[in-house]
């Protein structure tokens, strides 16, 4: 059979024809790989089982410590986030010349919550009048930034700014539109619970 259908293609398309399908399917398949980085429209949202919000706000330890209890919240991750360089590792992080801030991705189910309430969870958890800070935290990898994935969350993002700014809030946090996130290494991750910790500069109050 297999003979048969190459016959076909020879004879109707040629043998060049018939090789030339390859790199049209090795192109799907790279944009395929491509898509986890790609800004995702509200619409594409809808279609699919979980979204993912990234916030920085100071040590990610405290951020995902309260960010993985929430409801509807799938999987959290420690990482970096905005800054140059590839793959960087936490000292070089803490030397202060890449520009990459700790953060925390957050995959969430959007039948179960949504952005807007993930990220008021952000601006109750960590106080995003600091700059460049949190606490005793002191560094540009500690400023308070949302790392916005599409014109949605942008939006949604400037619409509670203004809510707080309304309420005397003074907001530093910065909105950026969304790079690679690379991940933390193991010893940061669910750092609290393996620990069996609470946070040291992250708590709860309530902002809205």
């Amino acid at each position: 059979m297999k003979i048969l259908i190459l016959a076909f293609y020879v004879t109707t398309f040629g043998f060049t024809g018939y090789v030339q399908l390859k790199p049209e399917k090795q192109e799907i398949k790279k944009t395929a790989s491509e898509l986890k980085y790609n800004h995702l429209s509200h619409a594409e949202i809808q279609k699919t089982k979980s979204d993912t919000a990234i916030f920085a706000g100071g040590c990610f330890w405290g951020v995902e410590y309260y960010m993985q209890k929430a409801p509807g919240v799938i999987s959290t991750e420690a990482g970096y986030i905005g800054g140059h360089g590839s793959d960087p590792s936490y000292k070089q992080v803490s030397s202060h010349i890449t520009g990459f801030a700790e953060a925390v991705r957050i995959v969430f189910d959007p039948r179960k919550t949504n952005f807007e309430a993930v990220a008021k969870l952000f601006f109750e958890i960590h106080d995003p009048t600091q700059v460049n800070r949190q606490g005793p935290d002191v560094g540009d990898q500690f400023r308070s930034s949302i790392f916005y994935r599409n014109e949605d969350q942008k939006r949604i993002s400037e619409k509670l700014i203004d809510r707080l700014t309304l309420k005397g809030y003074t907001i530093a946090t910065e909105l950026v539109p969304a790079s690679r996130f690379w991940k933390a290494e193991e010893f940061h991750q669910k750092y609290y619970a393996k620990e069996n910790g609470t946070p040291y500069c992250h708590g709860y109050v309530k902002r809205f």
